[in-house]
């Protein structure tokens, strides 16, 4: 059932930290490679019921622009890279052919409705076991590859969308392309309205290709202009950096800001004065260690941060019990002892 209360908010009394059904929270997880959703392969039951035997109550998730493929990025047993007939976003197949991935081509001027009720399964699933998702919208394409397998890139679709190269994709001069883009923000934004467990993130790294602020306010506002006839109002988070960097001009519509790799905490010294809550999101990518992860969570936490992440390879398709063992070569690590020592945090 989905929990009737009024969604996670900041606190009333230390906006610097949230409310969640009436209890102050902070929020720590290490959580799959947010493709619980758009990997049909991953059994997010299994998944969300170890989070919550882990006393854990985050998890990220994207919601399908992008994916990647096998191997990117030197991991393994990726969520984000599913297979082509395992892979589902907001927009069906079409019956033309040609699509990157060997199947037929997109229709965004359509959506399948079949990606949302998974879409709201998993915030059902995860609202019924106590766990907030933090749904990121875009992220920008790393690389040509990345970019070649999009629904947005037009030969994927079939809706003869601008031709822009991958670092130019999330920009306001592409008009078609960013009416599609805002098309699905409002969709998800609807979809998901009842839902008290929802922060909406506007991009993942948008400093990997320079998105520009303006794009990234506009989004923003989208969320925010969607919600504004609608019962519930959601938080919405910023990525603003790897490592740190002063806020200077937040936007009105922004409430968490969150930071990746950010270890020593510099963030939460840095943007204390924003009175709002600090995210680190991501972590990874540097060992296999549990002590690594464990010691970067506590100081972020104590620093006075109020959300962290980390990225746990352990979990993958035919292992949503986080039970994978990864290659030495992974880049980062998780593991069901680390989940246990984050509980105690």
């Amino acid at each position: 059932m989905v929990n009737q209360d009024k969604p996670i908010a900041l606190h009333p009394e230390n906006p610097r930290y949230f409310i969640f059904r009436g209890a102050p929270t902070i929020l720590i997880t290490s959580a799959e490679h947010y493709g619980a959703v758009m990997n049909l392969d991953f059994d997010y039951l299994l998944y969300l019921d170890e989070l919550k035997s882990a006393g854990l109550n985050l998890t990220r998730t994207f919601t399908g622009p992008y994916r990647e493929t096998s191997g990117a990025h030197g991991i393994e047993g990726n969520t984000l890279a599913p297979r082509p007939e395992s892979y589902i976003c907001p927009w069906p197949r079409s019956s033309e052919p040609g699509a990157a991935d060997g199947l037929n081509r997109f229709d965004l001027d359509r959506w399948d409705e079949a990606y949302f009720a998974r879409l709201k399964d998993f915030c059902r699933a995860a609202s019924d076991r106590g766990i907030v998702v933090e749904l990121t919208m875009f992220c920008p394409f790393y690389f040509d590859k990345l970019w070649q397998f999009s629904p947005l890139n037009g030969r994927n679709n079939v809706n003869r969308v601008e031709d822009v190269p991958y670092n130019r994709v999330y920009t306001l001069k592409n008009p078609l392309l960013f009416k599609y883009q805002e098309e699905m923000v409002r969709k998800v934004v609807r979809e998901l309205n009842r839902f008290d467990n929802i922060i909406f993130e506007i991009m993942n790294e948008p400093w990997v290709t320079d998105i520009e602020t303006q794009w990234q306010e506009r989004i923003a506002e989208t969320i925010a202009d969607s919600e504004r006839e609608l019962p519930n109002k959601h938080l919405i988070s910023w990525n603003v950096s790897n490592g740190y960097l002063t806020v200077e001009k937040p936007h009105r519509d922004v409430s968490v800001f969150n930071f990746h790799y950010a270890s020593p905490p510099e963030a939460v010294r840095v943007n204390y004065h924003l009175n709002k809550p600090i995210g680190c999101n991501e972590t990874g990518f540097i060992g296999q260690e549990d002590q690594t992860y464990r010691k970067q969570a506590w100081e972020f936490i104590l620093a006075g941060g109020a959300l962290f992440n980390n990225l746990d390879y352990s979990f993958a398709v035919g292992h949503e019990r986080g039970d994978y063992v990864y290659p030495r070569h992974q880049p980062g690590g998780g593991s069901p002892e680390l989940r246990k020592q984050l509980k105690i945090l």
